[in-house]
């Protein structure tokens, strides 16, 4: 990216406030370490517990939470169900040591916008971030599948960020199809070469099931389409 592509910070531009989530005070330290030297961010508070990320999260209005998934008391997904309920204009990243865990499909349920496992480079928890903040998921589409194609096996009961897909009489044809190799990892790329189709074709049969489906993003989309029987484990 050459100097005149790079995004430029104005006295327009709010730094993203981040909130820093993890019952690890070490964890904590070295996630504020990588985010201090960069003005697109300010770290507004820490918290130990789901329940404090919480309270702390009503006071400062972050933009994005960084939380951790596996914390005492209130955890990181039964935090993220409520600041999305609570404050839906904050957006979760969760975090796992681990980057194949049920918790991690359970907290994008929930309402996370996106996952991470800890031992990402600090350059990826930052593109993580502005991701997170524009409203997009952040997670690699192969990862997101291989974790759903683990874990999601059977229809759950339905959950208030993602609801039971609708008959599919609601969707054409040509989105059941899209959806589908969305759910199976695909790109907009791979979608449009697959099908034949314009990538700018794909993104408005995505935006079409986005909204007739009652999701927000990929992230949702995908596990909708387990749930509903639509893609099964192996099908990626």
């Amino acid at each position: 990216m050459t100097q005149a592509q790079e995004p430029m910070m104005t006295q327009a531009q709010e730094p993203i406030r981040v909130l820093l989530a993890d019952d690890q005070p070490l964890v904590r330290r070295g996630l504020a370490l990588i985010l201090a030297p960069d003005p697109a961010f300010t770290v507004v508070a820490e918290a130990a517990d789901g329940a404090e990320a919480v309270a702390l999260a009503h006071r400062h209005r972050p933009h994005v939470v960084v939380m951790d998934i596996r914390m005492p008391g209130l955890d990181g997904v039964a935090a993220t169900e409520r600041l999305a309920r609570e404050l839906p204009e904050c957006r979760v990243l969760a975090l796992s040591t681990f980057d194949v865990d049920e918790l991690v499909v359970a907290a994008l349920r929930a309402g996370a916008y996106g996952f991470l496992p800890k031992d990402v480079s600090p350059e990826e928890l930052l593109a993580a971030l502005r991701t997170v903040h524009t409203g997009e998921a952040a997670v690699a589409p192969r990862l997101l599948t291989r974790l759903i194609s683990t874990f999601v096996t059977a229809p759950a009961p339905p959950r208030p960020t993602v609801p039971e897909a609708p008959p599919p009489g609601e969707l054409t044809a040509r989105e059941v199809q899209v959806w589908r190799l969305l759910a199976t990892g695909l790109d907009n790329t791979e979608i449009s070469g697959t099908l034949e189709i314009s990538v700018s074709t794909v993104k408005n049969h995505i935006t079409s099931i986005f909204g007739k489906l009652n999701v927000r993003d990929r992230a949702q989309a995908v596990i909708a389409a387990y749930e509903s029987g639509l893609v099964r484990a192996g099908d990626c």
